[in-house]
């Protein structure tokens, strides 16, 4: 029978002004694999990782009240009990995900000061994932192509994942002699189960057809045209590899970026994303916005439209799209990218009513940009 063990994450300064419906349905990012959000108890499933980076557990997130001081972790399926360092990983990724550091309730203080319906709506923090690199990979995702294989690709990296996961030690014995090249022939057609049993009870409403989002380590390793046809990745498979490298070289390193303040760091940062092969503004911008840099909106042909409907814009085009953007949200400064996540927040809402009240089975009708499509 799997264990339940309950942790809990102090809010701190935090408590007054979090949300968890809002600090959770904002961003696309909340609809994609390995992410579930359950409505009727607004409450965030997913699979995080322990200490060890290899092995993942499953988790409900909850707040139990307005004001409360702290969230509620729910960690399912334990064989075993978790060490003191499994329970502080698995914190910090849950105040990863919603924002919860110092730094992040100065940034929601401060730009809603200068942004007075962004205090109303308790808008502030922008959803994201527990680690960097799931972030920038689902960036990537997000670029073109259509909402709905945005979300079938984050799937089957997750699919992927939990083979992987089975194949952990044969992986790492190849990949130690094979230049970081692992032979896929064995992986193909095969699947693996969760290491530890499970209670049912225990385990009911989580998706255990998926596993959790790869880290760079999992992915590095592998072959492109594998890859590829694994997943559906296209010209995307590469660019995910390039950085998973990147990553397991310590070219990119962001431990203290996220901490930090400095406009500076954040533009180095910005331009040895941009020598990536593969990584242009919109997604260099998405991943900085992630990791707490708000300055650069990443634009694309949603806000073109957006501009020209809700601004009047109506001349806007990809020559005027940054003289745009700066007439309107400039004002927000160091927060633009906050100001134009919330107007469109806005627009849609008004529209199609509180994403945090979609079923899942809804997502796939919701384009990238989060406008639902007619049929």
């Amino acid at each position: 029978m799997g264990e339940l063990i309950e942790l809990q994450v102090a809010l701190g300064e935090s408590s007054s002004s979090f949300n968890m419906e809002k600090a959770v349905c904002n961003h696309g990012l909340f609809m994609m694999s390995p992410n579930a959000w359950i409505p009727s108890t607004k409450s965030l499933r997913r699979p995080l990782r322990l200490a060890d980076s290899s092995c993942s557990v499953y988790v409900a997130i909850s707040h139990p009240a307005p004001n409360h001081p702290f969230l509620v972790v729910q960690v399912h399926g334990l064989e075993n009990s978790i060490s003191s360092a499994d329970e502080a990983v698995i914190m910090e990724q849950v105040a990863r995900m919603l924002r919860i550091s110092s730094k992040d309730e100065r940034d929601v203080t401060e730009f809603q000061i200068l942004h007075g319906s962004a205090k109303e709506r308790g808008f502030g923090r922008i959803f994201r994932s527990p680690s960097f690199f799931e972030d920038a990979v689902k960036s990537i995702l997000l670029c073109n192509c259509g909402w709905k294989r945005t979300l079938t690709m984050a799937r089957a990296l997750c699919a992927l994942q939990l083979q992987l996961a089975g194949a952990h030690l044969q992986r790492k014995r190849v990949a130690s002699n094979s230049n970081l090249k692992i032979s896929t022939k064995r992986l193909k057609h095969k699947k693996y189960s969760k290491a530890s049993s499970t209670s049912e009870s225990s385990m009911s409403g989580f998706d255990q057809s998926i596993g959790d989002f790869p880290t760079s380590t999992e992915l590095a390793c592998l072959d492109e045209k594998y890859l590829n046809e694994r997943c559906n990745l296209g010209y995307r498979a590469r660019c995910i590899l390039q950085l998973a490298r990147k990553v397991e070289n310590g070219e990119l390193e962001i431990n203290k970026l996220e901490e930090s303040s400095d406009t500076t760091s954040y533009e180095r940062f910005y331009q040895k994303l941009m020598k990536i092969k593969g990584f242009g503004p919109f997604v260099c911008s998405n991943i900085m916005m992630c990791i707490g840099f708000y300055e650069r909106i990443p634009f694309d042909s949603e806000t073109i439209r957006h501009l020209k409907m809700v601004h009047a814009k109506g001349k806007c085009s990809r020559k005027t799209i940054e003289k745009d953007i700066e007439e309107i949200y400039g004002k927000y400064a160091p927060f633009q990218c906050m100001a134009y996540w919330l107007d469109l927040l806005d627009e849609y809402e008004n529209k199609f009513g509180k994403l945090s009240e979609l079923e899942s089975s809804s997502y796939h009708l919701v384009t990238g940009s989060l406008q639902l499509q007619r049929n």
